[in-house]
């Protein structure tokens, strides 16, 4: 899907929200990608996970033998497209979640020394939360090949998001400001937080 066809996708769905919302990095912006809104419906999920896989290798390039063996991802909003792309890759696929303010893995999941890992998120803005899983698979001995999310959002230029290759379908330019120089702040407007980051993780499972 080129670009145009992902943000048409947004706003046939009404996933390409205005307003004043609160990101997951902690700055404001008056544009919100929902990205569940689409991804709800699993045929869409399925096509996007197959175009971001596709993406992948074409970023990638030529990697020797099975391009991925792993895919993770940060919880909640990665969960979904993680699994899309990791059957689209042949991989396996697994997430972390913040637990105390700090990614970890729970459930039982686990990464193989030397495994070959793809984080993957639905939207990256600064890139903390696919760097924290990303940063945890490496920590555990897996090989972190690189980075992918359908949509990354970006405030001034369309920087890579982390240190490592990242892969996307759709780049968009999205004001973003910090809470004590918010100009929506400044008007009264409503602040909204539609993101996960705030939700917390049970701890009796």
């Amino acid at each position: 899907m080129a670009n145009s066809d992902v943000l048409a996708l947004f706003r046939e769905r009404g996933a390409l929200l205005e307003g004043h919302f609160g990101l997951t990095s902690g700055r404001h912006s008056p544009v919100y990608l929902q990205c569940a809104l689409v991804l709800q419906h699993p045929e869409i999920a399925r096509r996007l996970g197959s175009d971001l896989a596709a993406r992948t290798l074409e970023v990638f390039g030529n990697l020797h033998g099975p391009a991925f063996d792993l895919v993770v991802s940060p919880a909640v909003g990665g969960i979904v497209i993680g699994q899309e792309v990791a059957a689209h890759l042949g991989a396996r696929a697994i997430f972390c979640e913040r637990v105390d303010g700090r990614m970890t893995f729970r459930r039982g999941f686990k990464v193989a020394p030397g495994e070959r890992i793809l984080a993957v998120e639905d939207v990256v803005t600064t890139g903390g939360s696919i760097r924290e899983a990303a940063d945890l698979a490496l920590g555990m001995g897996g090989e972190v090949m690189g980075t992918a999310s359908i949509v990354h959002r970006y405030t001034d230029t369309p920087v890579a998001p982390t240190h490592l290759p990242h892969a996307c379908l759709l780049q968009i330019h999205a004001p973003a400001y910090d809470p004590g120089d918010c100009p929506l702040c400044r008007d009264g407007i409503p602040l909204e937080k539609p993101g996960s980051r705030h939700i917390s993780a049970p701890k009796f499972s």
